[in-house]
């Protein structure tokens, strides 16, 4: 597949910049594994990864006219996640390969019950700069996103004015930091903070980002710094800041196969919403509708790429219209 040859969008909804990997899953390991021996999953599942590209795909399947910018290696994994993310919809003609030797990100997953183990090899993650991202381009949408902060370690120095210069030409903002794998929760995150118009963590997240050790506390010291903030707590659905109102969301009920970026697809449900003119309380339901759909199947984006469970699960589950749509 050429990557260059995709046509590009011409006014896009949304301009994502980030990573992007292959999710690599082994079910039925126990969560203390022996050295020195063959042991056997039970199932294996090779799926589209990173907080990013499946936030970028889901969008791209609900509709949304999404524009990503990424790079990725000169390997077979680079080749089919950027095969999966033209699938979707997204346009993919600002993505860029990096030649020779470097290899695309890949991340391990082994669930155990409601936990699981993540081990990623970050590939050429670290390698994006502000020399690779076109700005005209990202400023082409309504509203750019930036997910996996943390890891777009390359991005660090010119992220802020990428921001500001983003947010004088009109765009608003969302963020969703991921883990910090070094847990400092410092940084770049201090200074992007007050640029951001909606903050996406998960309950854990938004704790370590404000240094609090509960949802609400750290509500309290967030609020005066992003206008909305919309709190990701899994069954229990999501809890919402709106400026000086708080409130929340129940989740969706649902029998999980598979809880693997359902967060990411939580994002991609409130997004569409949002960026549709959606109120907060609609907006955070849609994400917990897609949220809840991406756990159908394996992986973060199966679901969404199973046209007839997803177009199932949204009758049954339809996202919210309001008198504006």
């Amino acid at each position: 597949m050429n990557v260059s040859q995709s046509a590009p969008v011409s006014r896009l909804d949304i301009s994502i910049a980030g990573e992007v990997n292959l999710d690599l899953i082994l079910y039925g390991l126990e969560e203390t594994i022996p050295v020195d021996r063959e042991i056997l999953a039970s199932n294996f599942e090779i799926t589209l990864g990173s907080s990013s590209a499946i936030l970028a795909h889901n969008l791209a399947v609900l509709g949304s006219r999404v524009g990503f910018v990424t790079r990725y290696g000169s390997d077979a994994m680079g080749s089919i996640a950027m095969e999966r993310l033209a699938e979707s919809g997204a346009d993919i003609s600002h993505c860029m390969r990096s030649e020779g030797d470097a290899k695309t990100g890949v991340t391990i997953v082994l669930p155990h019950g409601r936990s699981r183990r993540i081990l990623t090899y970050p590939g050429v993650m670290f390698d994006m700069t502000m020399a690779d991202v076109d700005i005209e381009y990202l400023a082409s949408a309504r509203h750019f996103h930036l997910s996996s902060l943390f890891l777009l370690k390359g991005l660090h120095a010119g992220l802020p004015d990428l921001m500001r210069e983003l947010k004088q030409r009109g765009l608003t903002i969302s963020l969703d930091t991921n883990d910090d794998p070094e847990n400092r929760w410092d940084g770049v995150l201090r200074e992007t903070l007050p640029l951001v118009d909606l903050l996406l963590p998960n309950d854990d997240e938004v704790r370590k980002i404000a240094g609090r050790s509960s949802v609400e506390e750290a509500l309290d010291v967030l609020a005066p710094i992003v206008p909305l903030i919309a709190v990701k707590c899994g069954k229990h659905g999501a809890r919402v800041q709106d400026g000086p109102r708080r409130f929340t969301v129940p989740g969706i009920a649902a029998d999980p196969v598979d809880t693997i970026g359902a967060g990411d697809s939580f994002n991609a449900g409130f997004l569409f919403a949002w960026l549709n003119g959606e109120r907060p309380e609609q907006c955070a339901e849609a994400g917990n509708i897609c949220g809840a759909l991406s756990t159908q199947k394996a992986g973060g984006t199966e679901a969404f790429r199973d046209r007839a469970m997803r177009e199932q699960f949204l009758q049954l589950h339809p996202l919210p219209r309001s008198s504006k749509s």
